[in-house]
């Protein structure tokens, strides 16, 4: 059976390929972002693009009513929009992280609550959150995108318990390294922010490393079949997680006490 599935963040990196290929694999899919104009290609393949900003309600809401419109039910929500805010707390101005939170929790949140009426009175559903690892840890200059994984991992929690009654399942995808254009984004963040303050030595040694690790991060399709798996799955796990050190990193959060892991993540600063 067709799934009808609205994917945000759809204009590029892993948004994008998930439209792709959810579609190619026959379901309805729309695809919702701000840059409309770079889903050009993804709408020749069927994919139907609606404009939506998650920081914008009255987006939200167009977006939402129209599928119910077209197609009576929503089966699958992504919550893929969102970016990252690099820089040290200290010079992160709160306006800019406000912002960050705005995107990446309550957009989010907001377009949960949207679709969730629909999926409790069809009785099934799946809404799947896309994190980070970096939901699990938190490492310097990232503290505001941590931040707001670390929330998107605990309302996916709470969540998961207060509409298991209902038969929709949440699901967490947790990435590691990625190739995609958010890497780049969140680098030059990093510079305009304290590539000039008390943290610039840090701040350069960590954009060497991301510049560096950039020829290792995998290709989107493995977050695409992490959430092929969730969608296909009768009992989806609550938590998927794939991509360049997701394993290690998360198995050593684990292990670790906090000072040790600390010194491991910044000897990789020097």
């Amino acid at each position: 059976m067709k799934k009808v599935i609205l994917i945000t963040g759809a204009s590029a990196g892993m948004g994008k390929e998930m439209a792709r290929h959810l579609q190619q694999d026959g379901n309805i899919v729309y695809g919702a972002a701000r840059r409309i104009e770079k889903m050009e290609d993804i709408k020749q393949l069927g994919v139907k693009v609606l404009a939506m900003d998650v920081t914008d309600e009255a987006s939200m809401l167009t977006g939402v009513e129209t599928i119910i419109k077209n197609e009576g039910r929503i089966d699958v929500l992504i919550n893929n929009a969102g970016f990252g805010s690099y820089g040290a707390i200290e010079d992160v101005p709160i306006s800019d992280a406000r912002y960050q939170l705005e995107v990446n929790v309550f957009g989010a949140a907001r377009l949960t609550q949207l679709v969730l009426p629909y999926m409790r009175k069809q009785h099934s559903g799946k809404i799947i959150n896309i994190s980070s690892i970096g939901g699990k840890f938190a490492a310097a200059l990232g503290g505001w995108y941590h931040a707001s994984k670390f929330a998107l991992e605990a309302l996916s929690d709470s969540l998961r318990n207060e509409v298991k009654q209902f038969g929709i399942d949440v699901v967490v995808i947790e990435p590691g390294g990625i190739k995609s254009e958010w890497s780049y984004i969140a680098i030059d963040n990093l510079i305009k922010t304290s590539g000039n303050t008390a943290y610039q030595n840090i701040a350069k040694q960590f954009t060497g490393i991301a510049q560096k690790a950039e020829t290792k991060n995998a290709e989107p399709i493995v977050i695409v079949d992490l959430v092929r798996k969730a969608i296909e799955a009768k009992q989806p796990k609550t938590r998927y997680h794939g991509g360049y050190m997701a394993s290690l990193g998360l198995f050593m959060r684990k292990i670790l006490p906090d000072r040790a892991f600390d010194k491991m993540l910044l000897s990789q600063l020097k």
